[in-house]
């Protein structure tokens, strides 16, 4: 089954390096969106949800902790997994987000491989 997935991340420059690593893991997805910060994915995610959000946690306007915070209070978005991307690493930062309801954590730099392990469990 084909799966869609938002990147959400207030750099560009960083949006395009996650999509490309995502693509050298071998995983593909039927659609993919690109969103600045938590208000501007909440607005995509509203008109329809993704399979998978990649999230990074610090962001203006809104963060990454709580938009996964609004995304889990989103009907729609139930099944919704959420994986932070972040260069955030304290164990602390990890658990808050992880008890908010987050589905997994990639710290920065990452790997090809390392979206690979965390994202191809919900794929299938």
């Amino acid at each position: 089954m084909a799966k869609s997935l938002m990147i959400v991340d207030d750099s560009a420059t960083m949006r395009k390096i996650i999509m490309r690593t995502v693509r050298m893991s071998g995983l593909s997805f039927k659609r993919t969106e690109e969103a600045g910060n938590g208000v501007e994915a909440l607005e995509k995610l509203s008109v329809g949800p993704v399979d998978i959000l990649l999230v990074d946690i610090n962001m203006p306007e809104m963060d990454g902790a709580e938009l996964v915070k609004k995304v889990r209070e989103m009907p729609a978005c139930k099944k919704t997994k959420i994986v932070m991307v972040s260069t955030e690493s304290s164990q602390e930062v990890i658990e808050d987000v992880m008890a908010d309801g987050a589905d997994g954590f990639i710290t920065k730099p990452f790997t090809p491989e390392k979206f690979q392990e965390k994202l191809s469990p919900f794929l299938n």
